[in-house]
């Protein structure tokens, strides 16, 4: 079978199932280190390749025509902020906004990261503010990852 067509069926079926819920997610190093491990594992058996070929990453990527998972789960995130920051005051909250509502008793030691900390670093990353969220095809268009 192709590469892009493996590709097509890999952002449709598996990496909707392997983002569910991502925008919620208040993600650490480990977690991308983690879903780009396993995304990697599955896009070189696509491909029919194994570690041993010593193929990098990005050339996987650019045969099957997919961008990597932690850009995708960035725009997920981002793309929740918007519609959170657009929706009318009387809305019920989300359960990211109820998570960061209700704080967390912090033990010893440094304190978890939260979502609106993610955010807060994605936006600068991507170089957008809160107020861009109002224009809703501009804010598509800056947080948008191809493929």
């Amino acid at each position: 079978m192709f590469p892009r067509l493996k590709g097509k069926f890999y952002r449709v079926v598996v990496r909707p199932t392997l983002l569910h819920r991502a925008e919620c997610w208040p993600v650490r190093n480990a977690h991308v280190q983690k879903m780009n491990m396993k995304e990697m594992r599955m896009l070189r058996w696509m491909c029919g390749h194994t570690r041993r070929d010593r193929i990098k990453n990005k050339v996987i990527r650019d045969k099957v025509g997919v961008a990597s998972v932690a850009n995708k789960m960035r725009e997920t995130r981002l793309r929740w902020f918007g519609y959170v920051k657009r929706r009318c005051e009387d809305a019920p909250m989300s359960k990211c906004e109820r998570l960061e509502i209700a704080g967390v008793r912090r033990g010893r030691g440094r304190s978890k990261k939260n979502w609106r900390e993610v955010i807060r670093q994605d936006m600068i990353e991507l170089q957008v503010t809160e107020d861009m969220t109002l224009d809703r095809r501009a804010w598509r268009s800056r947080i948008r990852v191809d493929s």
